[in-house]
């Protein structure tokens, strides 16, 4: 029903900058929220933000201030805009959806990699 695939990972010094895309097909796009998660090396995976289908966003405290998420409905596109990295930013990002109907379902793209070279 939903189709999801990010890009923009690399490799990056500690201090750079990265924005990463989430792609997304198969349904009204405006109509879905979408959130990011990332899964760092040998721990679980973890919430980084979300945006809502009105644009609203909210994110995990200690990402607020470094990480900016934002949507580009006419692109089918959700972007996250990360700064001043950090080696502990490593991690496989993610994008994700629920969708809420008949039945509740998840959907994820298959990740990213970020590298945060010290």
């Amino acid at each position: 029903q939903v189709q999801l695939v990010e890009s923009g990972g690399g490799l990056v010094q500690a201090g750079g900058s990265l924005r990463l895309s989430c792609a997304a097909s198969g349904r009204d796009f405006s109509t879905i929220p979408i959130g990011w998660y990332r899964q760092l090396p040998g721990k679980e995976r973890e919430f980084v933000a979300r945006i809502s289908t009105g644009g609203y966003t909210n994110y995990d405290d200690s990402l607020k201030d470094r990480f900016t998420i934002s949507r580009d409905n006419a692109k089918k596109l959700v972007y996250l805009q990360m700064n001043s990295l950090k080696p502990e930013d490593t991690a496989v990002y993610y994008c994700m959806t629920i969708t809420t109907g008949w039945r509740t379902h998840e959907y994820w793209g298959q990740g990213t990699q970020v590298t945060v070279s010290s």
